[in-house]
């Protein structure tokens, strides 16, 4: 073998990604896939609530509902929701049921609704929201707490399982 052969990019292994940062990353995903879907959702009229309302307590101007303001409240979302996967990960990560993540994201729309409420001005308090707006927002949010708490608690299983083998193959 020679000594170039050795150094090939193709034969070096690669380094697999910290728990963290998968946490990171899936949080991130998840904010922009489920952020995608909301728009599908509003576009096709489940919802009255933009999802571009992210953007309305830091900017001015009706940019936000042009492409530009898409994507950037689409790129928002996914960085919000790395925290909540943090958040998950710090609290949760432990639970093996999809149970938990929905519950986790029931928790989220709560939070949103009822407490945050109010950074959102075109957000129409919960009284005042029509059923279908409602129920469409909880099923998103419900899907995104299964997608990010099951992706967790999958990866955490993986994590204790690797570990388990490395001991017994001491």
């Amino acid at each position: 073998m020679s000594e170039n052969e050795g150094k090939l990019e193709q034969n070096q292994s690669e380094e697999p990604m910290s728990f963290i940062m998968m946490t990171v990353v899936t949080g991130f995903v998840g904010g922009v896939i489920w952020s995608l879907v909301a728009y599908f959702f509003y576009m096709f009229q489940f919802t009255k609530i933009e999802p571009n309302i992210i953007l309305e307590p830091f900017t001015v101007g009706h940019w936000r509902n042009t492409w530009i303001g898409i994507i950037l409240s689409i790129i928002v979302y996914g960085i919000v929701s790395i925290g909540a996967a943090l958040l998950y990960y710090a609290l949760l990560r432990k639970v093996k049921s999809w149970w938990a993540g929905a519950l986790y994201g029931i928790l989220l729309f709560l939070i949103v609704f009822f407490i945050l409420n109010p950074m959102f001005p075109s957000m129409k308090s919960w009284k005042d929201t029509d059923f279908n707006t409602i129920m469409t927002c909880v099923c998103v949010y419900i899907l995104y707490g299964v997608f990010i708490g099951y992706s967790i608690s999958f990866e955490n299983s993986e994590v204790e399982r690797a570990n388990q083998n490395e001991d017994l193959n001491r």
